[in-house]
């Protein structure tokens, strides 16, 4: 239902594309394409209306990148994806649960500012803390 109003890309690994083949499951409306390298596949989060996953590094990437993210499972090993970022949980992984907290992600986007130190810059920090520890 989701494809009917934006594109809808799957990037499926090849036991998820075996799943859905088994189970007769394969979505017209849906692009399943082959796992993306990961420069790619932060473009194709970054321009995305909203992103699904289960995954707990996408939740992190789409709050650096500002992108709504569902995730589709009752809890996260992240929270502050979801406290500080753009991560909503979808405990309840009905037809009815997911379409509303889409509705809801697409009428009110957060794009919030990325949490203290997720700035790209964590390995000059830790430079400089190797140097002022070796120095001390």
């Amino acid at each position: 239902e989701i494809a009917q109003d934006v594109p809808v890309v799957f990037p499926a690994h090849p036991r998820a594309v075996a799943r859905l083949k088994e189970y007769g499951l394969e979505p017209a409306a849906v692009r399943v394409i082959d796992p993306l390298p990961y420069f790619t596949m932060l473009s194709v989060m970054n321009q995305a209306a909203v992103v699904l996953t289960d995954s707990g590094g996408i939740q992190e990437e789409t709050t650096v990148l500002g992108v709504p993210c569902l995730t589709l499972r009752p809890n996260t090993e992240r929270p502050i994806t979801i406290a500080e970022g753009t991560n909503r949980l979808v405990a309840d992984r009905s037809r009815e649960s997911i379409l509303a907290a889409y509705a809801e992600a697409v009428e009110e986007p957060k794009r919030p500012s990325r949490p203290e130190g997720w700035d790209g810059r964590a390995a000059l920090r830790i430079v400089d803390a190797l140097e002022a520890w070796a120095t001390s």
